[in-house]
């Protein structure tokens, strides 16, 4: 059993009744929500973090967990076109923590937060084994105009943002640039809205898990296949590995219709066409004409 799987018995279970204001459950990066008589749909969407799971303490500085824990829950608004609002943080301290971690946590999260306008409104505090954070978010986007993963269709050309694999090289040797962009991703908030209200993407997602494993994903959603005619861009000293399977770049993969012009760059970051949506086997992936195996991180792989 992998994450599709498990996600896909959860939603079996969980199947929505008398639910007219949801507009989109189970199985994107945020839940869609429409408030009767609004004129915006609200965005929910909500992450763990879990200590040697997601960050080593001896490892990733307290200002660092703080600022991913909330990055992460805002890649998620921005693969949806959205703007965030307020955010939620449980946070279960572990035996090890003390008034000083604690602080420099909250600089890292609040730092990020004013950036993005975002209120933190309210959450939980508890003690636990291993420190443990959740981060719920909720924003908002133009009613009917969040970006999903579903809407990509065969013709559709396939793009991703930034440079991919510099999260992976980072964690991997804990230096240089490659340690910064790791230590603190920039949440694509506003070339996210673009996406959705200039470009007129038909989808997108965050790349969290790994392009290879990401692209099968909004694949599956959206009942297509895929060809990548050329490898991704990777980040300075990173392996085409680390671009394709390593994740945590929190870049934004989109499809375009065919015949849209993005520019190379959108406010200094670039965006490169990697490949086609086809007809074929929905969540099949090809790169340079051979299969792409979805080696992403999944937490559940071989359960």
């Amino acid at each position: 059993m992998d994450e599709n799987d498990l996600v896909r018995r959860i939603r079996a279970k969980a199947r929505r009744r008398g639910s007219r204001d949801l507009v989109m459950g189970i199985g994107d990066d945020c839940a869609i929500f429409h408030p009767p008589g609004a004129s915006e749909d609200w965005l929910l969407t909500t992450d763990l973090v879990i200590e040697d799971v997601h960050f080593r303490r001896d490892w990733h500085p307290a200002a660092g967990v703080g600022y991913r824990v909330l990055a992460r829950g805002l890649s998620d608004i921005a693969a949806m076109g959205g703007a965030p609002r307020y955010c939620l943080l449980s946070l279960a301290l572990a035996p090890w923590t003390d008034a000083r971690w604690v602080n420099n946590f909250f600089r890292g999260f609040l730092d990020l937060a004013r950036r993005h306008q975002t209120v933190l409104a309210g959450g939980d505090l508890a003690r636990a084994a291993k420190l443990t954070c959740d981060i719920v978010l909720c924003g908002s986007a133009p009613r009917g105009r969040a970006l999903r993963r579903d809407g990509a269709r065969p013709g559709d050309h396939i793009y991703v943002s930034g440079v991919l694999g510099g999260s992976s090289l980072g964690l991997r040797t804990r230096r240089g640039k490659a340690w910064k962009v790791h230590l603190r991703p920039e949440p694509r908030l506003a070339l996210g809205r673009h996406l959705a209200k200039t470009l007129k993407a038909t989808a997108a997602m965050d790349l969290s898990d790994g392009l290879s494993l990401d692209l099968r994903r909004l694949c599956l959603a959206s009942g297509v296949a895929a060809s990548l005619d050329r490898e991704p861009p990777v980040f300075p000293g990173a392996t085409i590995a680390d671009a394709l399977d390593g994740g945590e770049d929190y870049e934004l993969l989109f499809t375009l219709p065919p015949l849209a012009k993005p520019p190379a760059s959108f406010q200094g970051v670039s965006l490169t066409r990697i490949g086609v949506i086809r007809k074929g086997k929905p969540g099949a992936v090809e790169l340079l004409g051979r299969p792409l195996q979805p080696r992403g991180w999944d937490h559940f792989r071989g359960m």
